[in-house]
């Protein structure tokens, strides 16, 4: 099902969604899944990985590839922005939840 943006994803991660699904062959036919998870320091944890479309997926399409986020998570993917970083801080995808009550230090839980 063809859905509107549930998450903004930036220029410069969908570049290196990009390169990721050009380099790696282990990939084909398959598109970006963004999740959230039980778990983690605040209570949610957000997953990203490469999968096969499911049933009821929403799917967001790109240029290159389609991201697929089940229905639970799009409600609270709802407004997120996934970026890519690869400054000295640290290199890799991040991403901003406006919707969050509660972050964790490590940025990769949290609560709302």
């Amino acid at each position: 099902m063809e859905t509107s943006k549930v998450v903004e994803i930036t220029d410069k991660a969908v570049k290196q969604i990009e390169t990721i699904f050009s380099t790696d062959q282990n990939n084909q036919g398959k598109g970006l899944r963004l999740g959230v998870v039980g778990g983690g320091c605040s209570g949610l944890s957000y997953k990203i990985d490469f999968d096969y479309k499911k049933d009821k997926d929403n799917v967001m399409s790109f240029e290159h590839f389609e991201v697929y986020i089940d229905p639970k998570s799009s409600i609270y993917l709802k407004g997120v922005v996934l970026d890519f970083k690869d400054g000295l801080a640290g290199k890799g995808f991040v991403f901003s939840n406006p919707n969050a009550t509660n972050t964790c230090g490590c940025g990769e839980s949290f609560s709302v």
